[in-house]
C-alpha cells in the first residue's frame, strides 16, 4: 500500500476538513475550494441508498464532504482537467475511500453519454459563475475555467442533468443571485423544477452574493424560500450557523 505521504506532491498541500478526520489535496496555484462548496455539500441531501453525482468536481471536495455528511450508498465525481481529477483521486485514496467514491474524467457536455440515462437520484455542481468576459480574466487557465463558463455552460449543465437524474431525482446548486431569472427558466425547460431556494448574504444588512438552489427533477410546481444564511457577524466572524457547517455530521 502507498505511503500517504507520497500522495501529496511538491507544490500541493494537505488541508484538514474538520470532519471524520479527512482532508484534502490541493494545489495553491490551481483552484482551491471555498465556502460556497462547504454551503452546498450542507444544503444537499443524500439518503441512504442514493447514489450522487458533482459535475465538475475538482479537487473532489463535495463527494468527500457529502460522504461525511450522509448515508448515501455511493457518490461520484466527473472533472474534465486530469490535474485537478487526479488531486481528487489521490485525496480519495488518503481517506481511504474507494469503495465509496470514483473520480472519472471526463466533460460535463458528454455526462450522460458518460453515465447513462437515469443513473443517479442526486447531482450537485458547484459551476462557473462568469459568462464570457464577467469579471477579470485570470492567466491562470485552471482558474479561469473554474469560474468563467470556458468549457461548459448553465445550460450544458441542465441538458445533461435532466438525462441523468432519475425520475423525481435531486439537482443541488450553488451560484449567484444575478442570474437566478435564467437559472429558473432553464431548469424549468429541462424539466427540473425549482423546490427550494436560500439565499446567503455575507453581513446580515448586505445583498446576497450566494444562493443554493434545489430542483427535482419531474417535480410539481412549488418553490420554498427558506430563511437567508448570514456568513459573517459584525465583527468579522463567522456566524454560528457557518461555523456549524464546516463541521456539523447531518442525521438524517
Amino acid at each position: 500500500m502507498m505511503n500517504k505521504e507520497m500522495l501529496v506532491l511538491p507544490g500541493e498541500r494537505l488541508d484538514d476538513l474538520q470532519i471524520k478526520g479527512y482532508k484534502i489535496i490541493q494545489n495553491p496555484g490551481r483552484f482551491c475550494f471555498g465556502i460556497d462548496a462547504v454551503f452546498l455539500s450542507s444544503f444537499a441531501r443524500v439518503k441512504k441508498g442514493e447514489r450522487a453525482l458533482d459535475l465538475g468536481t475538482g479537487t473532489g471536495i463535495l463527494p468527500i464532504l457529502l460522504e461525511a455528511k450522509n448515508e448515501g450508498e455511493s457518490y461520484a465525481g466527473l472533472e474534465i482537467q486530469e490535474e485537478s481529477a487526479g488531486m481528487a483521486r489521490r485525496s480519495v485514496c488518503y481517506n481511504k475511500l474507494d469503495r465509496k467514491i470514483e473520480i472519472i474524467t471526463g466533460d460535463i457536455k458528454e455526462a450522460a453519454g458518460v453515465f447513462g440515462a437515469a443513473s443517479f437520484e442526486v447531482i450537485t455542481v458547484n459551476p462557473p459563475y462568469m459568462i464570457g468576459e464577467h469579471g477579470v480574466k485570470n492567466e491562470n487557465e485552471a482558474l479561469y475555467i473554474a469560474r468563467h463558463e470556458a468549457l461548459c455552460s448553465l445550460e450544458d449543465i441542465l441538458r445533461e442533468s435532466a438525462k441523468i437524474l432519475t425520475y423525481k431525482g435531486r439537482f443541488y446548486m450553488v451560484h449567484r443571485p444575478f442570474r437566478l431569472a435564467e437559472i429558473f427558466t432553464r431548469m424549468c425547460a429541462h424539466g427540473i423544477e425549482p423546490k427550494r431556494m436560500r439565499l446567503v448574504h455575507p453581513y446580515v444588512d448586505k445583498e446576497p452574493n450566494m444562493v443554493l438552489i434545489e430542483g427535482m427533477r419531474g417535480g410539481r410546481s412549488r418553490l420554498t424560500v427558506e430563511a437567508p444564511l448570514i456568513v459573517y457577524e459584525r465583527n468579522g466572524e463567522y456566524t454560528e450557523e457557518a461555523l456549524r457547517m464546516y463541521g456539523e455530521m447531518k442525521q438524517r
